[in-house]
Formats: structure tokens, C-alpha cells, sequence
């Protein structure tokens, strides 16, 4: 379960800082989704529910009333908040109110509209299907995969126009993920599967699978969001030990994302005492 740490300069926590960032650049939103999944949120709740119920575990078979609010156009939507203080925000009188894990509240309410953060400054609206994914996946985008048979043949290059948008925020991405040793952009084409060529996106990493897997998931998230015209964009892991496109992306082009040794050296090099 998320601390909610609070930044004592700016009054809000974490998932505020994160979700501030998420509305306009894509590469913190895995992040913002990340956070929220461990979040407890705080939900607006039943008096009697509120004042009798004293500490209540709550999970998705615990029976809860929340309230619902109605939307311009006539729909039904349920408010969450990230903190009292936002919550505060959107209401005119004192109002009972649960706190709840979030992960929670998406297993008891899937199906219907969620808003955080109503009349906030930032806030986020989640559809049954994003609610869906993110249960499912920790995302809002699950790439598809598919495996090329060695014998295939693959056309790879450079794109003509550079993909600047979507490099600028998968590299604040890689920047924020220890797996991501370095990161090679090129133009593949299978003839044979895609009538036109994709952009290929090769990573280098280490950590375990699990690890590796969702920084794909997060990376073709923030792709998909990024890319120019909604295209297509392949992921990749390369090693200087393959063949094919492996020896492309490492011989022949340069890596637009190289991670920094020197960030992590520092925690790992002990200091030496020299006051003996």
C-alpha cells in the first residue's frame, strides 16, 4: 500500500505529483498507473456506513455504498479522490467518506465511470475499459506479440522523418527504469505480415523477465500514445551476441538512449576512510 508521501513545498503527495505530470507527458504515465494500483484512495461513503462500521478491511466482496454523480450528459460517474485535501476541493459540506486501496475499488465498481480528482486542477477520468486493463495488465495498452521465424526476411533502415515526440518520451521512460541499458531506433518491414514499414524500437536490458516484461508493456503504452499518426511501433530486445536485427541496431546505428553508469556506480562504490 502506497506511503502518500506529501511534498511539504506543494501540500501533495505522490500520486498527485505524478498525475499532474501524466496529463500532459505521456512517459510519466506508467509511473502515475504504477503508483495508483498501490494507492488508497478515498471514496465518498454512506453515513451510517461511515460512522457505525468503525475499521473495516475492505475488498471486492465487501459490500460498500458509493456515491454516484451525475454527469452533464445525464450519465453516472463515482468520484475518487487522492486525499482529503482534493476531496475537500470538490464537495460544498462536510461528506462521510472510505478510504479504500484503489485496486480495490476498480475490482468492486468495473463497469462503471470513475473520475479522480473531480473539479481539481488535474484530474483523470477512467472508462470500464481502461479499468479492465489496468487490473489486468498494470497499463492501459498491452502490446501484441509475435515471433519471426529466422528465416525471414526483414528490411530494416531509418525512418525518413524522426520520430522526435515519441524518442523525447521513451527516454524519460528508460531514464526512470534501471532494466534499459540502451535503447536503438530503426524502420522495419515484413513483407510478409505489414503492407508498409513499422518503426522498430531494439532494447538492451538486464533483470528478470518479469521486470523486462513490464517495461514493455510501459514502453508500448507510451509509444502507442507518441508515435506520429498513430502508427504501429515494434519493440525488440537485442544483444551483441545475436545476429540480424541485433547486429543492425548495435553495428549500424547509434543508441538513442544509453543509460547512465555513473547514477548507479555511486550507490555501489564504498567510500574509503582515510581518517585511520
Amino acid at each position: 500500500m502506497s506511503s502518500h508521501h506529501h511534498d511539504t513545498a506543494t501540500g501533495e503527495n505522490e500520486l498527485e505529483r505524478l498525475l499532474k505530470l501524466a496529463v500532459t507527458e505521456p512517459a510519466h504515465r506508467p509511473a502515475f498507473f504504477r503508483e495508483l494500483l498501490d494507492a488508497t484512495v478515498l471514496i465518498l461513503g454512506d453515513s451510517e456506513q461511515v460512522q457505525h462500521g468503525g475499521d473495516i478491511t475492505l475488498n471486492a466482496d465487501t459490500p460498500v455504498n458509493i456515491q454516484h454523480w451525475e454527469k452533464q450528459d445525464g450519465g453516472s460517474i463515482i468520484p475518487f479522490f487522492s486525499s482529503v485535501e482534493a476531496l475537500q476541493k470538490a464537495v460544498e459540506d462536510e461528506q462521510p467518506f472510505i478510504a479504500m486501496p484503489a485496486r480495490v475499488l476498480f475490482e468492486i465498481t468495473q463497469g462503471a465511470d470513475l473520475f479522480l480528482n473531480p473539479k481539481a486542477e488535474y484530474g483523470k477520468e477512467f472508462y470500464p475499459e481502461e479499468v479492465a486493463m489496468l487490473l489486468a495488465t498494470g497499463g492501459v495498452a498491452k502490446p501484441a506479440e509475435r515471433y519471426i521465424d529466422k528465416d525471414t526476411q526483414i528490411l530494416l533502415g531509418q525512418p525518413e522523418e524522426y520520430p522526435s515526440a515519441m524518442v523525447d518520451a521513451l527516454t524519460t521512460l528508460f531514464s526512470q527504469r534501471k532494466p534499459v541499458r540502451r535503447a536503438f531506433l530503426a524502420l522495419m518491414h515484413d513483407q510478409a505480415v505489414d503492407e508498409k514499414p513499422n518503426l522498430l524500437v531494439g532494447l538492451e536490458v538486464d533483470g528478470e523477465l518479469a521486470e523486462i516484461e513490464a517495461l514493455i508493456n510501459e514502453a508500448g503504452s507510451v509509444a502507442s500514445e507518441t508515435a506520429p499518426d498513430d502508427e504501429p511501433v515494434d519493440f525488440c530486445l537485442v544483444s551483441e551476441k545475436e545476429r540480424g536485427v541485433s547486429h543492425y541496431l548495435i553495428t549500424h546505428t547509434q543508441p538513442f538512449y544509453q543509460r547512465r553508469w555513473g547514477s548507479w556506480l555511486r550507490n555501489i562504490i564504498p567510500s574509503t576512510d582515510k581518517t585511520q
